[in-house]
């Protein structure tokens, strides 16, 4: 017994002794690894690059290589290949930023005293398709630019072709436009536009210092094309124009869309911030530009909370006088911040609160600490404030029913934004 005690141990570390050297440390935390070579990070160990994501996964639980315990092919890869698919092209399109699409549209058919109706439907998914488009048309641009800097991209890292992506970006701007073309020809002539903006902006004013003022006419033109869909799109079942004022606007062409200038103007400036911080995302070292931004945000809040805008905020077909006369308008206008007593001036306040809230601390944070990580927080907080900035422009127009769908977006765009990244 005491032979087998002392021998025991002898024979177990000659064992281990003849054991190929990447099967001596194939276990790691009492979980088999069976790590052979360094495929991730190609620097001698076994943890990822840095800034290059682990490849994802393609055994079934449990299994670690090509091959099963019993030596059988693992079937279980080729099932999951479509999922993996389906997450480059959500992550190539930045699916989670979507959410921040038909506030656009809905606070501009609020702009222009509309309920949202057919027309601004319409909107909304030509915004949609113009929106992903310029998100696909993005990533093929900066393909080369990513292979440095981003390498886990769908592009550079081989999961989605240059070829798929610069397609896919004009298959979604001609069904926009075609969205567009639905709800009229004013609409048609926004999108147009919108779509020329996007375009100019990927391919070439990005890199310009022009970049920012052509982001921030996009999502002026975006929220302008609500306005003008919804004004102009009115028609009745019998395909005639419908018998009121606003869709009467419809023969004036573009101007229906006049009223909802200073809410394009307060949005086009939200974004001009949030892409003058979005071009220091990948290298950080911008302390003054988060600082300025934040100032610009607050202003942004005040102008807001400001008096009327000179709106006809109210119910389907009603005149601009008649706007001017009810309760809601006059309240409105009694000073810089209203009556706060007034529910519609309570929401709008606790909405703009939200919109500061959101955009504000992430700023703040890279004005203290302008490295990479949160310059890319800061950039994903102002996306993501663009929905309570859109619900109190809504409720600032007198709508408060559309203020508060617009702010039902806010859990799923947090849900999703925490699967695939906004930036």
């Amino acid at each position: 017994m005491r032979w087998r005690r002392n021998t025991l141990p002898a024979v177990l570390a000659a064992t281990l002794s003849v054991l190929p050297s990447g099967r001596r440390n194939g276990y790691s935390h009492g979980g088999p690894t069976a790590v052979t070579e360094d495929s991730l990070s190609g620097a001698g160990g076994t943890a990822p690059a840095p800034d290059r994501p682990e490849p994802p996964s393609t055994s079934r639980p449990g299994e670690q290589g090509a091959h099963t315990a019993a030596g059988r092919p693992d079937t279980g890869s080729d099932r999951g290949e479509p999922r993996q698919r389906l997450r480059a092209w959500a992550e190539l399109l930045r699916v989670s930023a979507l959410f921040s699409v038909p506030g656009d549209a809905l606070a501009g058919a609020a702009a222009v005293g509309r309920r949202p109706g057919r027309g601004t439907a319409l909107a909304i998914g030509a915004s949609l398709c113009l929106y992903e488009a310029g998100m696909a048309l993005n990533d093929w641009a900066d393909r080369d630019e990513d292979a440095v800097d981003r390498p886990h991209r769908p592009i550079p890292s081989g999961r989605i072709s240059p070829a798929a992506a610069l397609g896919a970006a004009g298959v979604l701007t001609a069904a926009g436009l075609a969205l567009a073309a639905r709800a009229g020809r004013p609409a048609l002539t926004v999108a147009t536009g919108l779509a020329a903006t996007v375009w100019a902006y990927d391919l070439h004013l990005k890199h310009t210092k022009a970049g920012p003022a052509a982001m921030a006419a996009a999502r002026s033109l975006d929220l302008l094309l609500g306005a003008t869909a919804t004004a102009t799109g009115v028609r009745a079942p019998g395909g005639t124009s419908a018998p009121d004022n606003v869709a009467a606007a419809a023969h004036r062409g573009l101007p229906a869309c006049l009223p909802a200038l200073p809410a394009a103007l307060v949005l086009g400036s939200h974004t001009y911030g949030v892409t003058a911080v979005s071009r220091h995302e990948t290298q950080g070292g911008s302390t003054g530009t988060p600082l300025a931004v934040l100032a610009t945000t607050t202003a942004l809040a005040a102008a807001v909370l400001r008096e009327s805008w000179g709106r006809a905020p109210g119910r389907p077909g009603t005149t601009r006088a008649e706007a001017h006369a009810g309760p809601v308008a006059r309240q409105l206008d009694t000073g810089p911040l209203g009556k706060v007593t007034d529910p519609v001036r309570l929401l709008a306040i606790t909405l703009t609160g939200a919109y500061l809230r959101t955009a504000g601390p992430p700023l703040l944070h890279a004005a203290l600490n302008p490295s990479p990580p949160l310059t890319q927080r800061a950039v994903g907080g102002g996306i993501r404030a663009m929905i309570p900035l859109q619900a109190a422009l809504a409720a600032r127009a007198g709508a408060p029913v559309t203020a508060l769908a617009v702010m039902g977006l806010v859990p799923l765009a947090r849900s999703l934004a925490r699967k695939v990244s906004l930036t």
